[in-house]
């Protein structure tokens, strides 16, 4: 059985249960600079790019000349949702047995650097992760580079690594780098968009997703 020392978290959707806010956000920005508002299906669908590249895909009307009031009015809503916004039950749990067995671990995610700062240091996980790489630093996904700049930095190969993330972007990702990848159906794609995408293995929930890893993550030296 092959097993992974590092594992690297997509966060929205996959780690935070902030599908139906980021939604919600595009969705009300849209009212706001009176745009065509997406269906949730395709707001959706954009969770874990950057976000500047989901808003073309989701709201392709949006111009140059609206993008910065559209972006000021996205964060006001999301950021009023924000205190309300919870990390999926046991996923602190899990970081914290992965850290127990001296697992890497690292989030690629397509948040900002200044909102993913944010929400690690309200919910105290800084030190759970080794490496870190947004969007607004990196190539938004499903470019490889978050995931290779990481690897880089810590000093792994992709066969040590193992990615886990909620959408097809997620997967790709981690195909382009050749690290081989988890899919979790509870968050922003549906099982369907996930199996085309071709990841390792799906998972249904943390629970689930901690069984799979525990059996196959590195276990410490004595």
């Amino acid at each position: 059985m092959k097993r992974y020392e590092a594992v690297v978290f997509d966060w929205d959707g996959t780690v935070m249960d902030s599908t139906h806010s980021i939604v919600a956000a595009i969705q009300s920005a849209c009212e706001d600079v009176e745009l065509p508002v997406p269906e949730a299906s395709q707001a959706s669908w954009v969770i874990g790019l950057s976000l500047e590249s989901a808003l073309y895909h989701c709201v392709p009307t949006l111009t140059a000349d609206k993008l910065p009031l559209f972006l000021e009015r996205y964060r006001f809503h999301f950021l009023r949702r924000d205190p309300e916004i919870k990390l999926f039950d046991g996923i602190v749990n899990l970081l914290e047995l992965l850290r127990a067995r001296q697992i890497i671990l690292g989030v690629a995610t397509g948040k900002s650097r200044v909102g993913l700062d944010r929400v690690l240091g309200n919910m105290k996980l800084q030190a759970h992760f080794d490496a870190t790489r947004c969007a607004d630093e990196s190539m938004s996904k499903p470019h490889p580079a978050m995931l290779l700049e990481i690897m880089d930095e810590l000093g792994l190969s992709p066969e040590q690594v193992l990615m886990v993330g909620d959408t097809s972007h997620d997967i790709q990702m981690a195909t382009s780098a050749g690290v081989d990848s988890m899919a979790v159906t509870y968050g922003a794609h549906d099982q369907r968009t996930l199996l085309e995408s071709r990841p390792t293995v799906m998972v249904s929930s943390v629970a689930e997703m901690q069984a799979w890893l525990l059996d196959r993550v590195t276990i410490p030296s004595v």
